[in-house]
């Protein structure tokens, strides 16, 4: 087994396309950083550029509305978890985020609910959006579908470094896979001042993908209590691998800690991220893996401070409730009270 590097990788994903050689050079190498790293620079993705640079410009402009404007569509506002927080809205490890962010998730009708439906199906809805920003809506939702076509690729490509069959995940995405997209500036912040943008801590998904502006401020813990900078890269996606998906490889895969320090005080920070799940009614399965490669699982590493459930509706709820408090009183008062 490979030592851990305290590099993060890259890998080119033209090459899952090429002869069967670059295939399988390919395959090899994300092998390996999913499992000793477990976050990878994507290049040659198939995303387009043009599209990209749109959607870090809307995003922009998001930010830059009046404040009403995006408070017009706050996240408090809905019980899907989607819209606006100002920066120390969300918790991490229970402290507050200096980040101000957009949420959105696939735009769907909401969910019959009764007595009898679970919790999570109130996580179905509409998204909001910004009546001043017109252009944002179909921007980010061909966003999302073009990332969403991607990663799924990609996921089968998991599957073949695996050595499993190239559909073995299709099951637990379906119809309804859950789509999410975050839209966050982290502002400067003065020495002195604390410098959480985001606290230390793993995505609770399969994969999670980010677009970087050219500030630095993502680092990564290669190793315990060692840090590495993922430092912008052009024309690439930062990919990491959620606990769901570790799960699922009992823990051959590796969900990383991961945090962002918050830019200086003259400087801000765009990122775009978006995090792919599976279907909020599907239940995650431990995948059999080739004895080769179960030899070398290691168990998941579940927070015991945060546990992770195989059933995945509950297990993302679980994640909003204990992020956005505000919201979770609002509208789930009857199971965190």
């Amino acid at each position: 087994m490979s030592q851990t590097s305290t590099t993060i990788p890259l890998v080119d994903f033209s090459q899952f396309s090429g002869t069967p050689e670059a295939r399988e050079v390919f395959l090899s190498q994300l092998r390996y950083a999913a499992r000793e790293i477990g976050f990878f620079y994507l290049k040659n993705h198939g995303v387009d550029a043009t599209l990209l640079n749109d959607v870090q410009r809307v995003a922009r402009e998001f930010f830059a509305l009046p404040e009403e404007e995006k408070l017009a569509v706050a996240m408090i506002n809905s019980p899907h978890f989607r819209g606006y927080n100002r920066a120390a809205s969300e918790i991490t490890r229970g402290q507050p985020d200096w980040r101000e962010q957009f949420d959105l998730g696939a735009e769907r009708p909401k969910l019959p609910v009764s007595g009898e439906t679970p919790a999570w199906a109130r996580l179905q809805g509409p998204n909001q959006w910004p009546e001043a920003l017109p252009e944002l809506r179909p921007l980010l939702l061909r966003w999302q579908r073009e990332m969403t076509a991607m990663s799924l690729r990609l996921l089968r490509a998991f599957a073949l470094a695996l050595k499993l069959p190239e559909a073995a995940f299709d099951p637990l995405y379906g119809e309804k896979p859950n789509e999410h997209i975050k839209l966050i500036r982290y502002p400067g912040r003065a020495a002195g001042a604390g410098n959480q943008g985001v606290g230390a801590h793993k995505d609770s998904g399969f994969l999670s993908f980010l677009l970087q502006d050219e500030q630095r401020g993502l680092q990564v813990e290669v190793e315990e209590n060692q840090w590495v900078d993922a430092l912008p890269v052009a024309d690439t996606l930062v990919v990491n691998i959620g606990e769901l998906l570790e799960l699922a490889t009992n823990g051959y895969l590796r969900a990383t800690v991961h945090r962002v320090v918050s830019p200086p005080a003259e400087g801000e920070r765009l990122s775009l991220a978006f995090f792919l799940g599976a279907q909020l009614d599907a239940v995650v399965p431990l995948f059999p893996l080739p004895p080769e490669l179960a030899k070398e699982a290691r168990g998941d590493t579940s927070d015991p401070l945060n546990p992770l459930f195989r059933d995945v509706g509950f297990n993302y709820l679980k994640g909003r409730l204990r992020s956005h408090p505000d919201v979770a009183q609002r509208y789930y008062a009857d199971i965190v009270t």
